[in-house]
């Protein structure tokens, strides 16, 4: 049986927020929300939580996992990035974007593209996401809350309380979202490419 937070979407509280990141360091597998939909992750280096995500999500492999992080600051060490593209995810963060990156060694590979060794990068623009992420004090390995047979994110915590509450560790409820997906930008040649249209501006990338 999973642990249920009811988290406030703009002050979320620390008492939570510690006891969600003592969840997760213990090896938790976690569904949270973020600015577009519902996400589940664990920690970048427990690849045991990330074989419980692939079963629950029914996935592929070698399916491309993202780093959710609380800022830039992290982007270094999993990353190799131009100054130009550093400035354009500079300017657009937080937001709702996933940036195609090179990976760097740190990044595990089982999480990078295999053929081109890119890893996914983002930083939401969610409250309870990045006062998460702050106190954990490293990214979230995550993808999408996007169950078998559907197509999109999951958007309402009591739904989705109601299909994984015996599968993952953790729901941490911060309202019934918006489900639209990420815009997904590639930056690891010197042109911006818009891989997706989503809930992120494509302009500053065109």
């Amino acid at each position: 049986m999973s642990q249920y937070f009811e988290l406030h979407p703009e002050n979320p509280q620390p008492r939570l927020i510690n006891q969600a990141v003592a969840i997760i360091r213990q090896g938790g597998v976690l569904v949270y929300p973020t600015d577009s939909g519902y996400a589940i992750g664990c920690l970048v280096g427990d690849k045991n939580a990330m074989e419980r995500i692939c079963r629950i999500r029914k996935l592929e492999k070698d399916h491309n996992f993202t780093l959710v992080c609380r800022d830039l600051s992290e982007l270094s060490f999993y990353a190799r990035v131009e100054n130009g593209a550093f400035r354009l995810m500079k300017n657009n963060t937080p937001g709702a974007y996933t940036f195609i990156l090179r990976a760097t060694k740190e990044v595990p590979k089982r999480l990078q593209n295999p053929k081109r060794k890119t890893i996914g990068l983002r930083v939401p623009d969610n409250a309870i996401s990045l006062a998460l992420l702050e106190a954990l004090g490293e990214p979230l390995m995550s993808g999408s809350l996007i169950l078998p047979g559907e197509t999109e994110a999951e958007y309402d915590p009591q739904l989705i309380r109601e299909q994984l509450e015996k599968q993952v560790d953790l729901i941490i409820d911060g309202g019934v979202l918006d489900p639209q997906p990420t815009t997904v930008i590639e930056l690891y040649d010197e042109t911006p490419v818009i891989a997706r249209a989503g809930a992120g501006d494509t302009r500053p990338f065109e």
